[in-house]
């Protein structure tokens, strides 16, 4: 079995196997993956958007991609609010936003989601990032936790959601890229009942 490649991707190229892992991920229905299949598609056309897929024998199994903070973008608006309620707006200027970073399942704990966000953000000029995550413990937000990310906003409510989130901000590079830091080597994936396109 072929070890897993992170590499980058062009995000249009790739929105609609990226959307098919998110589905798996999330357990998200088809209209709503239609619906985020035209946000990424959209995105991908934002200047300083980068996008990387982590690729076991040709099949996206993993992706994130994210672009320089705009405070005029819909996220943004949103946040905004609660980030200055904490004294924290100006985490939207200079920022390299983690717009969004999916692992399928049968691939996760193994080091994919580690090794595509500090690819991404080590791809990014610009002196700190900021992402959102559902506010709760969960092994994602015990991922940017140990990577340097900490807490700037809690009980975030996006419109059409029902789950809180919490939006963190941390410096970069990222603590596992500085030196002396975790290694960010992927491994070889274990083996794993066959599946279809994830």
């Amino acid at each position: 079995m072929d070890e897993v490649r992170i590499e980058a991707v062009d995000l249009a190229e790739y929105a609609a196997a990226a959307l098919d892992v998110q589905a798996v991920a999330f357990g998200l229905g088809p209209e709503e993956v239609a619906l985020r299949l035209q946000i990424v598609q959209r995105h991908a056309d934002i200047p300083g958007v980068r996008a990387f897929g982590a690729l076991h024998d040709g099949v996206l199994v993993g992706f994130g991609y994210g672009m320089p903070n705009d405070r005029t973008h819909w996220w943004s608006t949103v946040i905004e609010p609660y980030l200055a309620a904490n004294g924290h707006a100006a985490w939207l200027d200079q920022a390299f936003s983690v717009t969004e970073l999916h692992v399928h399942p049968r691939y996760q704990g193994i080091g994919l989601g580690r090794a595509l966000i500090t690819t991404l953000c080590a791809a990014s000029a610009l002196p700190r990032s900021i992402l959102s995550a559902v506010d709760r413990e969960t092994p994602a937000r015990a991922l940017y936790r140990s990577l340097g990310y900490r807490d700037l906003a809690r009980r975030v409510m996006f419109p059409n959601t029902l789950l809180p989130y919490a939006v963190m901000g941390a410096p970069l590079p990222l603590a596992a890229t500085r030196p002396g830091g975790r290694p960010n080597g992927v491994p070889r994936p274990a083996p794993r009942a066959p599946f279809g396109p994830p």
